[in-house]
């Protein structure tokens, strides 16, 4: 597999999971502007090598589990399942509403675990189609780019997309730069991330960073999210302590999982967290 463009492979993979549907040859090469012979030869590869397969009655391509395994197998090694899930069902547990933990992958911050507070009722399950963080537009986002200079954060926020206030997003996602650097700085003040109606209609999220040290670099994000008809004000301030709190409780287990998680050849999965400049 040496030979092929691994960029190329690594495309039709996150094609192919996007959804966990199967897909003719045709689609998969019009969607990634590949020819349909280059298409084939990478898919025959990915099938070879056990990562997809080819549905008989169809020809259509698909995701094989090993993808499904090895990303099991990693998030186990991570240390969040043991570490982690216990202080994020003990949150949903007194807050009664879905909290998520988010960690910063290089430039990006991307949710990892999640716990289900909401016993009956009106319940937030997140419909966000992306594991990335959409930093504009949540109280995650802006908890962990509050903590950079304007001149740091800028560069991150475009790297990830920049603003998009049309189309999916609420009615209160902002639309210029220049609302969003004023976001930020209600977030220093408050010291937490709040999104109202943002990311999701309808939708209140409450978020704080988890930092190594009190002016240490980012290491991810922890929030609380649940309807807004139901996260009033007071609400918001009664879930503003708890993620602070939680964010801290996290930060003194980082060491602990970090210790456990693989190394690779260039070093620990998430060093990429230490990179991240403080303000």
């Amino acid at each position: 597999m040496g030979h092929l463009p691994a960029e190329r492979c690594l495309a039709i993979i996150e094609l192919l999971a996007d959804g966990a549907r199967a897909m003719p040859l045709g689609e998969i090469a019009e969607r990634l502007a590949l020819p349909k012979s280059g298409a084939h030869r990478l898919l025959a590869t990915l099938v070879d090598i056990g990562w997809a397969a080819q549905e008989p009655e169809t020809g259509f391509y698909r995701l094989s589990m090993r993808l499904a395994i090895l990303g099991q197998r990693f998030y186990v090694a991570t240390g969040i399942p043991d570490l982690c899930q216990p202080i994020l069902d003990r949150m949903a547990q007194a807050s009664r509403e879905f909290v998520r933990l988010a960690v910063i992958d290089g430039h990006a911050l991307v949710w990892v675990a999640h716990a289900q507070g909401a016993s009956g009722g009106l319940m937030y399950q997140p419909t966000l189609s992306s594991n990335t963080v959409p930093l504009f537009a949540t109280a995650s986002g802006k908890a962990w780019l509050a903590t950079l200079s304007a001149e740091d954060a800028m560069p991150i926020l475009m790297e990830n997309g920049g603003l998009h206030p049309m189309g999916q997003w609420g009615p209160n996602a902002v639309k210029t730069i220049e609302a969003f650097l004023s976001e930020l700085k209600a977030t220093v003040r408050r010291g937490y991330g709040l999104a109202v109606n943002e990311a999701e209609f309808g939708v209140t999220a409450v978020a704080a960073a988890i930092r190594a040290h009190e002016r240490g670099p980012v290491l991810g994000t922890v929030s609380i999210a649940g309807p807004s008809a139901r996260i009033d004000e007071r609400r918001v301030a009664e879930f503003a302590p708890l993620v602070r709190e939680a964010a801290h409780e996290l930060a003194l287990l980082w060491p602990l999982r970090a210790a456990i998680t693989p190394r690779h050849e260039n070093g620990d999965v998430l060093r990429a967290a230490s990179h991240v400049s403080p303000a």
